[in-house]
């Protein structure tokens, strides 16, 4: 593993809870990168179009800066980890305080190129 190259991409202050953002990458961990891009074109969750940005984005940068070819990536890692909280407040009955914690999260996806057989 010492001549792997890794390619890393992030995205910051997705308006969506670290939780939710989790169900979608346990999908596409350990993936090959096209597979990964077509399981999340078809995934219903509003968190699949911000990681198929990013995994998108990633690849575009192995193809440009490192000429590696997007049939051999891998999705080595990939992870959410908490951003900010904004705070909110919603008023109650009697005069009670309801806050209401407007979550955010930071994505991190790692590709890596695909281990060949020969070795």
């Amino acid at each position: 593993m010492t001549d792997a190259l890794d390619v890393r991409a992030s995205v910051h202050y997705i308006q969506m809870s670290p939780q939710k953002v989790r169900l979608v990458l346990d999908l596409v961990r350990g993936m090959d990168v096209i597979e990964a891009m077509d399981t999340l074109t078809f995934t219903p969750k509003a968190a699949a179009k911000p990681v198929y940005k990013l995994i998108r984005s990633a690849v575009a940068n192995a193809e440009e800066n490192l000429g590696l070819s997007r049939d051999d990536l891998v999705v080595h890692t990939i992870y959410a980890d908490e951003g900010p909280i904004r705070k909110w407040r919603r008023f109650g009955a009697r005069g009670r305080f309801k806050p209401l914690l407007r979550r955010s999260s930071h994505i991190t996806v790692i590709l890596r190129e695909r281990e060949s057989a020969g070795d």
